[in-house]
Protein backbone atom coordinates (compact mmCIF):
# COMPACT_ATOMS: atom_id res chain seq x y z
CA UNK A 1 0.00 0.00 0.00
CA UNK A 2 1.51 3.57 -1.05
CA UNK A 3 1.36 6.79 1.06
CA UNK A 4 -0.65 9.60 -0.58
CA UNK A 5 2.00 12.66 -0.56
CA UNK A 6 0.16 15.97 -0.68
CA UNK A 7 0.66 17.71 -3.52
CA UNK A 8 3.70 19.63 -4.47
CA UNK A 9 4.54 22.46 -2.60
CA UNK A 10 1.89 21.85 -0.10
CA UNK A 11 3.37 21.46 3.23
CA UNK A 12 1.99 18.67 5.60
CA UNK A 13 0.76 19.74 8.68
CA UNK A 14 0.24 17.29 11.91
CA UNK A 15 -2.09 18.25 15.04
CA UNK A 16 -0.20 18.17 18.14
CA UNK A 17 0.20 15.08 20.54
CA UNK A 18 -3.17 15.20 22.71
CA UNK A 19 -2.01 15.64 26.51
CA UNK A 20 -2.60 12.95 28.61
CA UNK A 21 -4.62 14.41 30.91
CA UNK A 22 -6.89 16.25 28.48
CA UNK A 23 -10.11 14.43 29.59
CA UNK A 24 -9.34 15.75 33.05
CA UNK A 25 -9.49 19.20 31.82
CA UNK A 26 -11.71 21.47 33.71
CA UNK A 27 -13.18 18.75 36.35
CA UNK A 28 -11.45 20.53 39.09
CA UNK A 29 -13.88 21.53 40.86
CA UNK A 30 -15.58 18.44 40.55
CA UNK A 31 -12.85 16.19 41.65
CA UNK A 32 -12.73 18.54 44.82
CA UNK A 33 -16.02 17.98 45.76
CA UNK A 34 -15.33 14.01 45.56
CA UNK A 35 -12.48 14.54 47.36
CA UNK A 36 -14.34 16.82 50.30
CA UNK A 37 -17.51 14.46 50.59
CA UNK A 38 -15.36 11.34 50.67
CA UNK A 39 -13.62 12.56 53.42
CA UNK A 40 -16.51 12.95 54.78
CA UNK A 41 -18.20 10.24 54.29
CA UNK A 42 -14.70 8.06 54.86
CA UNK A 43 -15.26 9.34 58.44
CA UNK A 44 -18.87 8.40 59.17
CA UNK A 45 -17.95 5.01 57.96
CA UNK A 46 -15.13 4.76 60.53
CA UNK A 47 -17.16 6.01 63.08
CA UNK A 48 -20.03 4.00 62.81
CA UNK A 49 -17.56 0.66 62.50
CA UNK A 50 -16.05 2.19 65.70
CA UNK A 51 -19.60 1.73 67.26
CA UNK A 52 -20.63 -1.40 66.10
CA UNK A 53 -17.30 -3.52 65.57
CA UNK A 54 -17.33 -7.29 64.03
CA UNK A 55 -16.00 -9.63 66.11
CA UNK A 56 -13.81 -12.53 64.47
CA UNK A 57 -16.60 -15.11 62.99
CA UNK A 58 -19.67 -12.86 63.67
CA UNK A 59 -21.59 -11.79 60.86
CA UNK A 60 -20.75 -8.16 60.39
CA UNK A 61 -23.58 -6.34 61.18
CA UNK A 62 -21.76 -2.68 61.04
CA UNK A 63 -20.38 -3.01 57.63
CA UNK A 64 -24.18 -4.50 56.31
CA UNK A 65 -25.94 -1.33 58.20
CA UNK A 66 -23.13 0.96 56.34
CA UNK A 67 -24.03 -0.70 53.34
CA UNK A 68 -27.76 -0.86 52.87
CA UNK A 69 -28.27 2.62 54.67
CA UNK A 70 -25.64 3.91 52.10
CA UNK A 71 -27.44 2.49 49.32
CA UNK A 72 -30.91 3.32 50.27
CA UNK A 73 -29.56 7.00 50.59
CA UNK A 74 -28.04 7.13 47.02
CA UNK A 75 -31.24 5.88 45.50
CA UNK A 76 -33.23 9.09 47.41
CA UNK A 77 -30.30 11.40 46.65
CA UNK A 78 -30.34 10.68 42.83
CA UNK A 79 -34.34 11.03 42.76
CA UNK A 80 -33.47 13.92 44.68
CA UNK A 81 -31.08 15.15 42.68
CA UNK A 82 -31.83 14.56 38.88
CA UNK A 83 -35.78 13.98 38.87
CA UNK A 84 -37.30 16.59 41.34
CA UNK A 85 -35.15 19.72 41.32
CA UNK A 86 -32.19 21.01 39.50
CA UNK A 87 -29.40 21.03 41.69
CA UNK A 88 -26.21 22.59 41.13
CA UNK A 89 -23.86 20.58 39.25
CA UNK A 90 -21.12 19.71 42.07
CA UNK A 91 -23.75 18.50 44.40
CA UNK A 92 -23.79 14.80 42.91
CA UNK A 93 -20.16 14.34 43.37
CA UNK A 94 -19.67 16.09 46.42
CA UNK A 95 -22.99 13.79 48.37
CA UNK A 96 -23.63 10.89 46.18
CA UNK A 97 -19.96 10.24 44.81
CA UNK A 98 -18.05 11.65 47.82
CA UNK A 99 -20.01 11.35 51.04
CA UNK A 100 -22.44 8.35 50.05
CA UNK A 101 -19.40 6.60 48.07
CA UNK A 102 -16.93 6.97 50.73
CA UNK A 103 -19.20 5.79 53.56
CA UNK A 104 -20.57 2.99 51.55
CA UNK A 105 -17.59 -0.32 51.71
CA UNK A 106 -17.99 -2.63 49.84
CA UNK A 107 -14.29 -3.55 49.84
CA UNK A 108 -14.77 -4.14 53.47
CA UNK A 109 -17.84 -6.31 52.83
CA UNK A 110 -15.30 -8.11 50.75
CA UNK A 111 -13.03 -8.56 53.24
CA UNK A 112 -15.24 -9.42 55.83
CA UNK A 113 -16.79 -12.08 53.27
CA UNK A 114 -13.36 -13.48 53.18
CA UNK A 115 -12.65 -13.65 56.83
CA UNK A 116 -15.94 -15.94 57.19
CA UNK A 117 -14.75 -18.34 54.65
CA UNK A 118 -11.80 -18.25 55.70
CA UNK A 119 -12.08 -18.85 59.62
CA UNK A 120 -14.55 -21.80 58.29
CA UNK A 121 -18.26 -20.26 58.62
CA UNK A 122 -19.59 -21.24 55.36
CA UNK A 123 -23.23 -20.52 56.12
CA UNK A 124 -22.79 -17.32 57.76
CA UNK A 125 -20.94 -16.45 54.91
CA UNK A 126 -23.15 -17.07 52.34
CA UNK A 127 -26.35 -15.48 54.26
CA UNK A 128 -23.77 -12.53 54.54
CA UNK A 129 -23.02 -11.95 51.00
CA UNK A 130 -26.46 -12.75 49.55
CA UNK A 131 -28.11 -11.21 52.20
CA UNK A 132 -26.24 -7.51 51.77
CA UNK A 133 -26.67 -7.89 47.74
CA UNK A 134 -30.35 -8.52 47.75
CA UNK A 135 -30.94 -5.59 51.01
CA UNK A 136 -28.53 -3.25 49.16
CA UNK A 137 -29.90 -3.59 45.76
CA UNK A 138 -33.38 -3.59 47.78
CA UNK A 139 -32.64 -0.62 49.53
CA UNK A 140 -31.68 1.43 46.59
CA UNK A 141 -34.64 0.98 45.15
CA UNK A 142 -37.03 1.18 48.03
CA UNK A 143 -34.53 4.97 48.95
CA UNK A 144 -35.75 6.05 45.09
CA UNK A 145 -39.14 5.07 45.45
CA UNK A 146 -40.06 6.56 48.39
CA UNK A 147 -38.21 9.88 47.47
CA UNK A 148 -40.46 9.51 44.08
CA UNK A 149 -43.48 9.35 46.49
CA UNK A 150 -42.44 12.29 48.44
CA UNK A 151 -41.49 14.50 45.62
CA UNK A 152 -45.01 14.29 44.59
Amino acid sequence: MTEELPPAGEDVVEAPPRPVMEPFRGQGRATLAVAAGGAVGAIARWAVGLGLPTLPGAFPLGTFLINVVGCAAIGALLVALTELRQAHPLLRPFLATGILGGFTTFSTFSVDSQHLLLGGHLALAVVYLAGTLVAAVAATWLGAATMRRLGR
